[in-house]
Formats: structure tokens, sequence, C-alpha cells
């Protein structure tokens, strides 16, 4: 696969993780195009300060100003490969490891969604944020974890006014300008996050879960989002789905099985496609182990 892949099996999210820095610095109050947008500084794994790399400035995204009003409805996102790396305090991300210091996948992917909302629009830590993924125990199936909607993202574009709309191949009510390529916490869509620089091949993104949002199979969460073992015979490949469609794969929830749990990072700058079970990180087709996150309620 593409020469960027890099593999750490050691660097899932024990409690020592570093927080997002101050929660309300970055964005502003405002609702400018530059607040919720300005992520020119912030991809490609660049270092950011403070707030996981939204920073105002920076044209891409939404362009136009953005109605402040709208910016209370703030309720989907895909985490950012900046700020993944960020909170992981890694440049391969937290592989299918998610605890972040918790004591459970769920309940650290959760804690990751929180922080990087704070982080893009301060305030937004009071919304119930839930990570879109299943789980081996309880079952647990995402689509019963995130409300009934309707969800926007952060520059107030609608994704999807209901369940029923939200659990189809696209969500069928999304803003046109965000339907095929679903926005990461910025607003920005993620193909091209730094709107100043090539796409990326970026668009597998951890859900362990069927097209209809439920639990995919046995071996689909690595092992619940607990572990970063290379050995993928024994943990299974995490199920993932497509924030952007390409070549006929198209599923926001369920595409394909990820090469493995590993931390890691591939696509950067690049089109690679399919996934590599001989590569056995969460990325190995086109991604750094992104996940959705929702707002229970806008």
């Amino acid at each position: 696969m593409s020469g960027t892949t890099q593999t750490d099996a050691g660097n899932s999210s024990g409690g020592s993780v570093a927080q997002t820095g101050g929660a309300g610095s970055g964005t502003g109050g405002s609702g400018t195009a530059g607040t919720a947008a300005g992520t020119a500084g912030a991809s490609g794994g660049a270092e950011v300060g403070g707030s996981a790399g939204m920073a105002t400035g920076g044209g891409g995204g939404s362009g136009g100003s953005i109605d402040p009003s709208s910016l209370d409805k703030f309720s989907f996102f895909e985490t950012s490969m900046v700020a993944m790396r960020k909170l992981s305090k890694s440049d391969n991300g937290f592989g299918g490891d998610l605890r972040y210091g918790t004591a459970d996948g769920l309940t650290g992917a959760d804690k990751i969604c929180t922080e990087i909302a704070e982080s893009s629009m301060p305030g937004a830590s009071a919304k119930q944020w839930h990570a879109f993924l299943s789980t081996v125990k309880g079952p647990v199936n995402a689509k019963d974890r995130i409300g009934q909607g309707p969800w926007y993202d952060r520059t107030g574009r609608l994704v999807a006014m209901s369940l029923t709309d939200l659990l189809q191949d696209r969500p069928s009510m999304a803003d046109a300008a965000i339907k095929q390529d679903l926005p990461n916490e910025t607003g920005t869509p993620n193909h091209r996050p730094n709107p100043n620089a090539p796409e990326d091949d970026n668009h597998h993104v951890l859900t362990g879960s069927s097209p209809m949002g439920t639990l995919y199979g046995q071996t689909a969460t690595c092992m619940d989002w607990t572990t970063t073992s290379m050995d993928n015979k024994t943990t299974g490949r995490p199920r993932i789905g497509f924030s952007w469609s390409v070549q006929g794969r198209t599923n926001w929830i369920s595409g394909q099985d990820e090469g493995g749990c590993g931390a890691g990072v591939t696509g950067v700058g690049t089109e690679n496609g399919g996934s590599d079970p001989n590569n056995p990180i969460v990325g190995s087709g086109g991604g750094y182990g992104g996940i959705y996150c929702f707002a229970l309620e806008p």
C-alpha cells in the first residue's frame, strides 16, 4: 500500500493521553466562515495548538458567511485526522483502541467526540455526544446510540432529519454539498481537509456496523474498540464505512472489512482504495481510524 503507511501497536490510548487543551480556544463565537472552516493549517498531521486544529482563518469548507443562529445545530461530524492525531499524541492515531483513558471503547470514543466537538465550538461539549459504533458486548447497535435526529454539521447544513433518512446508502436528506463527502468537525468535507493540498484517500471510517447501523459481526469491532493488536486472525478486521464515495463504494456505514486493528495511516495525498489484510491497520485501504460523532439532540 502507500509508502506513507505507519504502524504502531503500542500507541493505544491509555490514561495519560493528553486532553484537547483549552476547550475554549480556537473558533470563538462569531460563527464566521473562517471559524467554521479554518482548516488550512489543520491537516496533513501539522501541529496545531490548543484545539485539535480548529484555529481561525483559512478559507475552505463551507464558504460564505454562516448564520450564527445556526451554530447551535451542530450535531454531526467525522473526526479529522489532525484531531485524532492530537488526542492520541501519535501520528498513527488511536488505531482500534478507543478507550482514551476510560474503562471501555464506547466510553472512550464518546469522550473523543465530546472533546473534538468542544474544540471546534466552545460550549458544544454540553451536548451528549456519542460515537457511531457497535459492540459485541450487549450487543450494542450504533443506530441506537445517537437519538432520532435531526442532525446538522458544524456550519448548520442538514445531514439527516430522522434515523430513517440517515440509515440509507448516503443520508437521504443531506445537503447536496456534503451528502457525498461527509464533513469533519470544522464543517469541511473530509476528502480534502486542507483546501490548499491535494485530496486524501481517507474515506474509511470505523463503525463495526451493518448498513442498518447494527452490529456487523463478532469480529468487526477490534474487541469492542479496545485493541491495536496487529494479529487480525485473533482480533478480526473492523468493519468500516465510506465517508465519501468512490468506484461504487458508497455506503457511509458499512462497505468492507479493514486490514486490522493496528494504529496507522495510509492514503495521505494519494488514492489507493481497497483494504489489505497483510497490512493489519485501521487505515490500510485509505484512512486513519476516524469515527462518526453525533449529538443526541441538535
